[in-house]
């Protein structure tokens, strides 16, 4: 049976983990590079030398430290997967950003305790801000190192919310839709192109509802626990766990949470 591990040292090593990630990503962000495909027939689904390094050396360092956790990871897949601590890593979530040269990107590494979101990390090595949860709060530490708490903003209303999603066209035809146009209909403002960085900036106050489709474990499970930590709610669209990826509603305030589930069930 896995011994237990004080909180204090998991989360100490997850941001060895982003430090030792971020270390591998930068010397390739907006440098020519070659990407691969690994879509086929699914479609384009990029991936680059920068997120094969990364993911490598977090499994190192896991390896050393932790030889008794799995790991799940995007690029090398699942080791380990009956093991109580499960670390859930995405080493470039936006890697299409990454591509382009935009800086909404970063490292997601996300730990579970069984079924439980435990702690998660979101680095963006080239701003040089880190995000992450505590045992009961959020953090944001900027690239001048300056470390601060977060909390989401209360917004109630549709009507005076910010919506981000990543693309429009990851809603299909039908009822994805009508959610997206109800969701651009019915709220402020809507931008696009967040990815990871979106989930962080609802954390942080300036944004209220991220709304996702089809996405897998590594995609969320670091984000659930910075979102709860900072007063948000994150579930799947039908309101259950988000840790297992698919569609996903994340909400800064548990009242608008509320009105968008509903205007998921009734689009």
């Amino acid at each position: 049976m896995t011994r237990s591990v004080p909180f204090a040292t998991l989360l100490a090593h997850a941001h060895i983990l982003a430090d030792a990630a971020g270390k591998a990503i930068r010397p390739h962000f907006r440098k020519a590079l070659s990407v691969d495909d690994k879509g086929g027939a699914m479609g384009f689904d990029p991936v680059t030398i920068a997120d094969r390094a990364a993911e490598r050396v977090i499994a190192r360092h896991l390896a050393r430290a932790f030889p008794d956790h799995g790991i799940h990871g995007e690029e090398f897949g699942v080791t380990r997967a009956d093991a109580r601590y499960r670390w859930v890593i995405d080493p470039i979530d936006g890697t299409r950003a990454f591509i382009m040269g935009l800086p909404t990107w970063g490292t997601l590494i996300g730990l579970m305790d069984g079924s439980e979101p435990l702690l998660g990390v979101m680095d963006q090595p080239f701003t040089g801000e880190r995000f992450w949860s505590g045992a009961k709060t959020t953090h944001l530490r900027s690239a001048s190192g300056k470390t601060q708490r977060l909390r989401t903003r209360a917004c109630p209303t549709l009507e005076a919310a910010i919506f981000s999603t990543t693309h429009p066209d990851y809603f299909k035809p039908g009822k994805g839709e009508r959610i997206l146009s109800a969701l651009k209909t019915q709220t402020r403002m809507t931008r696009y192109g967040g990815d990871c960085y979106a989930y962080c900036l609802l954390a942080a106050g300036h944004i209220d509802i991220v709304v996702e489709t089809d996405l897998k474990p590594y995609d969320i499970a670091a984000l659930i626990p910075i979102i709860e930590r900072a007063g948000g709610m994150i579930t799947s669209w039908n309101g259950g766990t988000a840790a297992n990826g698919g569609n996903v509603i994340a909400c800064g305030d548990p009242t608008l949470h509320a009105h968008v589930i509903a205007l998921i069930a009734n689009a």
